[in-house]
């Protein structure tokens, strides 16, 4: 596959096309996560805890009992309101059943 290589600023960049990309990104992980939630996560403005814990059929009450953490405190994470502490975080990736990175 051919890609495009542009320059900005003097550097050169590599245009890769959404699939591709995604499919880099996930290569590797044990996410298991199908490639249009990938895309959801990579280019979309929702935070990646929301397009997944939805995907996975999941309210934010039952991801909050799941990860051991209040309602209002995971809308407030998912909405950026609040980062979300590690702990927080690696509970609700655990939850979730994907790498913490994938969430961060």
């Amino acid at each position: 596959m051919q890609y495009d290589i542009i320059h900005i600023s003097g550097k050169p960049h590599v245009l890769v096309p959404i699939h591709d990309f995604t499919a880099l990104k996930n290569a590797g992980s044990n996410n298991n996560l199908p490639d249009d939630v990938m895309q959801k996560i990579t280019v979309g403005p929702a935070s990646a805890i929301k397009v997944i814990r939805k995907y996975k059929n999941m309210t934010q009450g039952d991801l909050a009992e799941a990860a051991g953490i209040s309602r209002p405190y995971l809308t407030e994470i998912e909405t950026g309101k609040k980062d979300g502490s590690i702990r927080a975080l690696k509970s609700i990736a655990g939850a979730l059943d994907v790498s913490l990175e994938l969430i961060t």
